[in-house]
């Protein structure tokens, strides 16, 4: 089972928000999803992106590959420069 964290739309028609979310890589885009990470709302200016850390940095330990968006709201936050930095140190020990 391939586990992707992604954006799952939400909100009406034209009024886009977006759930940041981890699920099987098989399930449809807005379809059953395994944990809610944060939230994201690109309607908004500027753009709101909110995201749990420690659960995001916790599915990324266990092999939850972001998908190229989530990866760019993950290094506009912080998260991918800490991602690669707990990499590193493990390789090193």
């Amino acid at each position: 089972m391939a586990v992707k964290i992604r954006l799952n739309r939400m909100g009406a028609k034209k009024k886009p928000f977006y759930r940041v979310v981890v699920a099987d890589s098989r399930s449809p885009r807005d379809g059953r999803f395994i944990e809610i990470l944060g939230h994201y709302d690109s309607t908004k200016e500027p753009a709101v992106i909110k995201v749990d850390e420690e659960k995001a940095l916790e599915w990324m330990s266990k092999g939850a590959q972001p998908t190229d968006t989530v990866k760019s709201l993950f290094s506009k936050l912080g998260i991918m420069a800490k991602w690669n930095e707990t990499k590193s140190t493990k390789k090193e020990a």
